[in-house]
């Protein structure tokens, strides 16, 4: 079966106010999770500090580690391409380098938080891929993550806990089976800050293109939109499983593909050599109900 799919890395221009992040952190502890500004499901600007500066926006997944202690924050490497949206091939579509400056924010009552830069992206798949020659074509179509190394200065506001369900719990096993639930938090710029359409549940369809475990298609209550590139997905028991990637036009219109986020993270970890691993939630993975979009 073949899927027509779209990136979801938001580029449309918008007017809105802009209010600056402020103070410096401190890498002893993470910060607690009701205050941290640098976090799973917070916006990604790459190459600008929001819309105004000329920054497309994402929404990160998870925090990760290293073995030397440093600290990144997860996005879609699509985040950085600098070709069209209908660009899905890794190996083949054009990206910004490696030291791109990236900045983080959200929308607080209509305005953009864009504060100084947290930092430079430090890995992405797909730059990784073409320096490799990679020829797998489901590694090239599949593979779709990228890590913001977080600067000493700001690693005190980071904390790696997903909002409203918590966790992760660790890396999930491997690529999610059909009727399998999962959770997600998205954050486009598009819900103009409506906090009760971010987080998303649904179920799996498995990986129905038969990509050799790199993705899943799933069904959500509301759909990834453009905007929620890169957001995280965990499964029933919170672990951390992919990373949003694309939405289908057919034949399953409105579905999403979904990097499976372990052998997204093996990649990394064989092409680097760094130990990358996701860091646990500093709250327990629950699941109440959604909030009811009004």
């Amino acid at each position: 079966m073949t899927l027509r799919r779209m990136r979801l890395l938001m580029l449309v221009p918008c007017v809105l106010a802009l209010t600056l992040f402020a103070g410096a952190g401190s890498a002893a502890a993470w910060a607690p999770a009701s205050s941290a500004t640098i976090r799973p499901g917070v916006m990604t600007f790459t190459g600008g500090s929001s819309f105004l500066g000329g920054g497309g926006q994402c929404t990160a997944n998870f925090v990760y580690t290293d073995s030397s202690g440093n600290v990144y924050l997860g996005q879609a490497a699509h985040c950085s391409s600098t070709g069209e949206s209908t660009e899905t091939n890794g190996c083949t579509s054009k990206s910004l380098p490696i030291g791109t400056a990236i900045y983080a924010g959200d929308l607080v009552n209509g305005g953009v938080q864009a504060g100084t830069k947290i930092g430079t992206l430090a890995y992405n798949s797909w730059i990784t891929m073409k320096e490799k020659g990679e020829k797998d074509a489901n590694t090239c179509a599949y593979n779709d993550l990228a890590l913001i190394k977080i600067d000493p200065s700001q690693t005190g506001k980071v904390n790696p806990t997903v909002p409203f369900w918590g966790g992760p719990n660790g890396l999930a096993g491997g690529v999610s089976q059909q009727g399998e639930q999962v959770y997600t938090y998205g954050n486009s710029i598009l819900r103009l800050g409506t906090s009760v359409l971010r987080p998303k549940t649904g179920v799996s369809l498995g990986d129905l293109e038969a990509t050799e475990g790199w993705s899943q298609e799933v069904y959500t209550v509301t759909p990834g939109i453009p905007g929620d590139s890169g957001s995280a997905y965990m499964n029933a028991t919170g672990g951390a499983l992919g990373v949003l990637s694309t939405v289908e036009f057919a034949p399953l219109p409105a579905a999403n593909g979904v990097g499976t986020l372990p052998k997204e993270l093996a990649y990394a970890n064989t092409a680097t050599g760094l130990g990358l691993q996701v860091a646990s939630g500093t709250a327990p993975f629950k699941s109440p109900p959604v909030p009811p979009a009004e």
